[in-house]
């Protein structure tokens, strides 16, 4: 027992660690099959949706610049993801995806959404995949994470 948790919360705890140390690495064999790591598997889903300035890629990927950069960076070598200049702001640069990024994404996404289905959804009630949807939502806004895909 935990000093200091009260049942429940040690019971959440210790599944939300069996999640994170037994479920997502099952997760991310899937685009780790691609050469790709979670970051960037995210940072491509997100500029699939649109273009995207670096500062505002970072927020929405949940990044830190100098992390951004390093992960554009690589998929700019891979040809996923083109930069250029933003038309509004000399000093920024925009990302975008490449056909060869959005052929990946749909190379990976059906396998993504059954490998997230097989370690989690499907052992879930709908109730309470919405109340687990409920509950994350608010500990990652509590945290300061951007969930709804826009930049603050």
């Amino acid at each position: 027992m935990l000093e200091g948790l009260g049942e429940d919360e040690q019971r959440a705890w210790q599944g939300l660690l069996a999640v994170m140390l037994v479920g997502i690495p099952q997760v991310e064999r899937t685009f780790r099959a691609h050469g790709l790591v979670h970051v960037e598997y995210g940072l491509l889903n997100a500029l699939a949706a649109r273009p995207l300035r670096l500062s505002d890629l970072a927020t929405v990927g949940n990044v830190s610049i100098s992390r951004l950069s390093h992960r554009v960076s690589k998929l700019v070598e891979r040809g996923y993801v083109r930069l250029r200049p933003d038309t509004t702001d000399g000093r920024a640069s925009v990302a975008e995806i490449t056909d060869e990024g959005r052929a990946v994404i749909a190379a990976i996404a059906p396998q993504h959404a059954q490998a997230l289905r097989e370690v989690l959804f499907d052992h879930l009630t709908p109730e309470q995949t919405a109340a687990l949807a409920d509950a994350m939502q608010i500990v990652g806004t509590k945290l300061g994470a951007c969930l709804d895909g826009r930049p603050h």
